[in-house]
Order: C-alpha cells, then structure tokens, then sequence
C-alpha cells in the first residue's frame, strides 16, 4: 500500500469520539468512492447510504457529505440520504431530515447556453447542475487548462467564480465553497460545540480542510497530492472507509 507522503495518518476516529463530540465532513469522489473516467460511472456500493447513516448515527448526526455533486445526483447514486448534505460546493445545504437550509439561485440561462456550446465546439464533456455548471476534461487531459481559461473568463464578465479540481473545473455562484458549507453547518445543532473533520482529496476541499483548521479541528488529504491545509493523510477510499467504520 503505497502511502501518502509528508503527512501522518489521523488519529482512530473512535478514539477521538470517546473523547469529545466529532462533527465529520467528507467529500464524496476520490474520498468515499474512486474516481472514474466519467461522473456517471463511478462505482457506489448499494448500501453505502445506509453506512454512512450508521455512522452518522454514532456521531450523533454530527455527519455532513459536502461535496460538489449536486445533492440530487448524490442521491441517484446512494439512494435517499438521512444525513446532512453540502451540494455543489456549498451552493446547497440540507439537513439530515430533509429540509433546506440555503439554496443559491442557478447560473444565467445564457451562461450555461456558453459553456454547453462551448463543450461541443472543443469535446470537453459538460455536467448541467443545479447551481453550476462543469467541464470534465479526464477523457481529453489536453483541454484541462483552456476549460479552466474559458470558464474563468465567463466568472470575470458575469460576477462568478471557477472551482478548480482533477481533470474538471466548474463555474458557481461567489461565495460557494466548502468553507461556508462548514461554517454553516458548524453554527447550528447538532454540529455546533463539535470539533471539526474533513476528508477531502482534491483542491477544492482545501477550504474545508482550513476552516476545520479554524474551528479547533483538522484536515485528512486522500490520495498522494500535497496538501495545504490538511494535517494528516489516508492513501485511498478504502482506507478511508476502514479509519471512519463504514
């Protein structure tokens, strides 16, 4: 098992949670499932929904998926989720029982209309979500930067910004990050008071990773990249699936 360099594993969660209440935040791609050529064809195990609700479950639902799937495409893949739930990137927050905390308003329609135009013109693969809108270059790794480019010249004309990650780059509402989306959640029950854990493995969880930094908490990178802010390491979902007791 190969793994990653400079920085420790994290503690035994279960350790810590027998020592104080945890609030545990975890990215989805490349952190809970690995990544796929497509984000259509990762593969999910049937009952990784129902796992992550046990495990919520112990941590008294202090337990937050945030990540930058939009919270309905999380669910065709896990099923209905009774957890705390972070979509594109924070642009979405609802709680455990359903209900909407925020909702940011959708990208101009003439926006998507470019960026959709845009992706046949060169072959880059565009995602539509609900408060974004994605260009994945892993089929064609050539067009990784001119995707982010063009994106961030539409972010500069329209007052929005660019998510970089792993072979994608996508357009959002300022203020949309992972960041807010644990801060947010951080202020109200039940993970108010908690310390704060995020797993994350690409760049756009580096806002996690600090604002858990912030609150008395810590950061976990999977996967071999370098990270910033993170203060311990995990080499894969697997054994990031083992350290939280899926």
């Amino acid at each position: 098992m190969d793994e990653p360099a400079s920085k420790p594993p994290p503690p035994s969660l279960c350790d810590l949670a027998r020592e104080q209440a945890i609030a545990l935040f975890l990215d989805f791609d490349g952190t809970l499932v690995e990544i796929a050529a497509e984000p259509g064809s990762i593969d999910v195990p049937a009952d990784l929904g129902a796992r992550l609700a046990a495990v919520a479950d112990r941590l008294d639902g202090r337990l937050a998926l945030v990540s930058g799937r939009a919270i309905e495409n999380l669910e065709l893949h896990c099923g209905p989720l009774r957890l705390a739930c972070a979509g594109s990137h924070g642009a979405a927050l609802r709680a455990a029982d359903g209900a909407m905390l925020q909702s940011s308003d959708p990208l101009p329609a003439e926006v998507i209309a470019q960026v959709r135009e845009w992706a046949t013109e060169t072959g880059a693969d565009h995602e539509a979500k609900p408060h974004g809108a994605a260009l994945h270059s892993r089929a064609r790794p050539e067009l990784e930067e001119s995707c982010a480019l063009f994106l961030e010249g539409l972010a500069d004309r329209h007052g929005l910004a660019v998510k970089r990650g792993k072979m994608v780059a996508e357009l959002v509402r300022r203020g949309a990050d992972k960041a807010a989306a644990v801060r947010s959640f951080m202020a109200r029950a039940p993970f108010a008071g908690a310390m704060p854990i995020f797993v994350g493995d690409d760049v756009t969880d580096e806002d996690g990773f600090a604002a858990c930094e912030e609150a008395g908490g810590f950061g976990v990178i999977v996967g071999e990249r370098q990270s910033q802010y993170a203060r311990f390491a995990l080499p894969n979902p697997k054994v990031v699936a083992q350290w939280i007791g899926l």
